[in-house]
């Protein structure tokens, strides 16, 4: 899997692509987690996070992150995240 990252404003637009029907629900499922408050991700950036909207496709997925007022996330600090929870996803599917 692989991702692009694209700023408008203060919002980040990811998508990741080459998810595949194997592992889609596993990664939705990692970024829900995250959406509903329980993010794992090994930075602070989720203590920036106002809302996380989820756009499932055929063989991508696309993120829409605003921060809270005031706040703007680290793109290096992200990447870290996106990383760590794609893999923690691919991990928990048996791949």
């Amino acid at each position: 899997m692989k991702y692009r990252i694209d700023k408008t404003g203060e919002q980040l637009h990811i998508e990741i692509v080459g998810v595949g029907d194997n592992k889609r629900n596993e990664v939705l499922g990692a970024f829900q987690q995250c959406q509903e408050g329980r993010c794992a991700c090994p930075t602070r950036q989720y203590e920036k996070l106002q809302s996380l909207s989820m756009e499932p496709g055929a063989d991508a997925i696309k993120l829409r992150l605003m921060p809270k007022p005031g706040e703007e996330f680290e793109r290096e600090q992200i990447e870290k995240c996106l990383d760590f929870t794609i893999e923690s996803a691919s991990e928990g599917s048996g791949a």
